[in-house]
C-alpha cells in the first residue's frame, strides 16, 4: 500500500496515511461538536442573563445578546442575602476543603503503606460506606445529639472524610510513589511524619490537585446539608439563598406576591426567568473561573480513579 506523508505546517504531528489522517480529522470535528454540545448552554444562560425578556421567550436570542441590560444581577446583587450567602459559602468551601484534604492525605498514606497490617480491614470498611449508609434519620439525630444543629461546624464537620477522595489518593500512592524513595527516606534517618511532608505531598501535586477541586466543587454547590441542619438565615449557604430567591420570584409569576419574601419586592414579571438565568449564573461562575487553573491535572487524577483497587 502506498502511503502519502502529509506534514501539516507549523504542528509537530505528521500523519503518515491517508487512514491516520481521515481518523485525526474525524476525532477533532467530534471534539468540537461535543464541546459546542456542552458550551453553548452555558453561553446561551449567560447571554439571555443580559438579554431582553421578551425578547429570550420568542426565541430571538440565540447567538447574541439582544436588548442588553442588567436587571437581573441588579435585583439579586441588591438583595444582602446574597451577600451573606456567598461569605457563609466561602468559608464553608475554604475551612471544608482543607478539613477533607488534612483527613483525606494522611489516611491514605496510612492505608497505602504495605507494611501497615491492618490496612485491608480498614480499607474494607470504608468501602462498606461506599454501599451502606445508617439512612437520613439516625444520621440527623446523632447530628442533633453532637449539638451541631445551626452551626457552622455542621456544614465542614459532616462528610469531612470522602471514599471515593480517599480511594484515588491511596491507589495514586501506592502506584506513583516508588518505595525504594521510602528506604532511601529512612537510611538518611528519616521519620514517617517528615517522609509524609518532605516526600510524599510534594511528589502528589497532581492528586491533591485533583482532590482539592472534588472537594470544593462539592462544598460550594452543597444545598443538602444546609437545607437539613441549617434553620438560621444567616448561616444557610448560597445555594439555600438563591433557591429562596427562586421560590420567591416563581411566586411573583404566578402572581402570588404575599409569598415574596422581604427584600424582593421590585421584581417585575417581565424579568421571572432574566432572573432565573442570572442566578445560575452567579452560583457557577467562581467555579467556571477557577477550574482553568488545575485543568492540567485533571486527566491523569481521572486515570487514577480509573485503576483504583
Amino acid at each position: 500500500m502506498k502511503k502519502d506523508k502529509i506534514l501539516v505546517r507549523g504542528s509537530k504531528i505528521t500523519y503518515t496515511d491517508w487512514t491516520e489522517f481521515l481518523f485525526s480529522l474525524v476525532v477533532v470535528l467530534l471534539s468540537i461538536f461535543a464541546f459546542i454540545i456542552v458550551a453553548y448552554p452555558i453561553y446561551f444562560i449567560l447571554i439571555a442573563s443580559i438579554s431582553n425578556a421578551n425578547l429570550v421567550n420568542q426565541g430571538q436570542v440565540i447567538l447574541l445578546p439582544r436588548g442588553i441590560n442588567f436587571y437581573g444581577y441588579r435585583q439579586i446583587f441588591n438583595d444582602n442575602r446574597i451577600w451573606v450567602g456567598y461569605a457563609n459559602t466561602i468559608f464553608y468551601t475554604v475551612i471544608g476543603t482543607f478539613l477533607n484534604l488534612a483527613v483525606t492525605l494522611p489516611a491514605a498514606y496510612t492505608l497505602s503503606r504495605k507494611d501497615f497490617r491492618c490496612r485491608r480491614f480498614i480499607m474494607a470498611i470504608f468501602v462498606f460506606t461506599l454501599f451502606f449508609n445508617g439512612g437520613m434519620i439516625p444520621t440527623y439525630l446523632l447530628i442533633k445529639n453532637l449539638s451541631l444543629i445551626d452551626t457552622r461546624w455542621v456544614m465542614v464537620i459532616v462528610g469531612a472524610v470522602n471514599v471515593f477522595n480517599l480511594i484515588i489518593t491511596r491507589t495514586f500512592f501506592e502506584t506513583s510513589i516508588p518505595n525504594e524513595l521510602y528506604e532511601a527516606a529512612i537510611l538518611d534517618g528519616c521519620d514517617h511524619f517528615r517522609y509524609f511532608a518532605k516526600v510524599v505531598l510534594p511528589l502528589s501535586k497532581a492528586v491533591i490537585s485533583v482532590i482539592f477541586l472534588y472537594d470544593m466543587v462539592g462544598h460550594w454547590n452543597d444545598f443538602f446539608k444546609g437545607l437539613l441542619y441549617l434553620n438560621d438565615n444567616n448561616l444557610q449557604p448560597l445555594q439555600i439563598v438563591l433557591r429562596n430567591i427562586l421560590l420567591a420570584n416563581e411566586a411573583f409569576k404566578g402572581g402570588i406576591a404575599s409569598g415574596a419574601g422581604e427584600g424582593l419586592g421590585s421584581y417585575a414579571q417581565q424579568y421571572a426567568d432574566q432572573i432565573k438565568f442570572a442566578v445560575i449564573i452567579v452560583s457557577t461562575l467562581p467555579v467556571i473561573c477557577i477550574y482553568p487553573f488545575i485543568q492540567k491535572y485533571f486527566e491523569k487524577g481521572v486515570l487514577i480513579g480509573a485503576i483504583k483497587g
